[in-house]
């Protein structure tokens, strides 16, 4: 049975959403490079990795849906609506600029500031001193990893509010096109998958990268993961500001 024209071109618009969600993704390296350097610097687990990056992920195009939805029913043209979300992208771009010197900063502190660390000597005894990275430390027994790995609390959810102000521009126009004929199933196709091949593209990126940098040696830069990471937030957020 051959599909109507309304179905024919819903299915289009489907393919071309999807298609523009992976496109953009990939070429925006703020999408996926602060959750790598994060996990990486904080030593997180797989399942937190991609519960951050999904999170951030939902938060991104929420926005530029719900701003979307607001266009259509109130009639908003689509130049009004993209120079709505270029004013978001430039707040999005600072917000991380501004996340990425505050981590930098808290990383560069956090090697010079001494530690706890406890250990497990076989004797049933638990053994408990601080020490800073600025002196020799060497351990013959197996110890757990520093609690120096591990980020702070406010991180993913400044992180998360980043993503939250970032839009997607090219989700708006394609909104606008079955809108305007009062498809509305389409309208919410179109949502869902560019939805899911947003976060998807996100989540495969992140997991390849974090496997990777998993191969490089870095038992020399551990005591600066923290600001390495600061600095990659902060990159991104510099090259969003240049259009990149």
């Amino acid at each position: 049975m051959p599909l109507t024209a309304e179905a024919t071109e819903g299915l289009a618009l489907c393919l071309t959403a999807a298609t523009i969600g992976v496109v953009h993704t990939l070429l925006g390296p703020d999408h996926y490079m602060p959750f790598v350097a994060m996990s990486r610097a904080g030593d997180w687990s797989l399942r937190k990795t991609l519960r951050v990056t999904t999170g951030c992920g939902l938060a991104h195009v929420t926005g530029s849906v719900v701003i979307g939805f607001v266009g259509i029913a109130l009639g908003m043209a689509v130049m009004r609506l993209e120079t709505l979300e270029a004013f978001r992208g430039d707040v999005a771009a600072w917000l991380m600029i501004g996340f990425g010197l505050i981590y930098t900063t808290w990383g560069l502190a956090k090697t010079a500031r001494p530690h706890d660390h406890v250990h497990s000597c076989g004797d049933n005894a638990r053994r408990s001193h601080l020490h800073s990275y600025d002196r020799s430390h060497r351990h013959v027994q197996g110890s757990p990893k520093s609690a120096a790995m591990a980020t702070p609390v406010w991180s993913p959810w400044l992180l998360f509010l980043v993503f939250a102000f970032g839009p997607c521009e090219p989700l708006i126009p394609l909104l606008m096109v079955p809108a305007a004929r009062a498809n509305w199933w389409a309208v919410a196709a179109v949502t869902v998958a560019f939805t899911a091949a947003t976060i998807l593209t996100m989540a495969a990126a992140v997991l390849v990268l974090n496997g990777g940098a998993s191969l490089l040696p870095a038992s020399g830069l551990q005591r600066y993961a923290h600001a390495i990471a600061g600095i990659a937030i902060l990159a991104c957020g510099v090259l969003i500001t240049l259009g990149l």
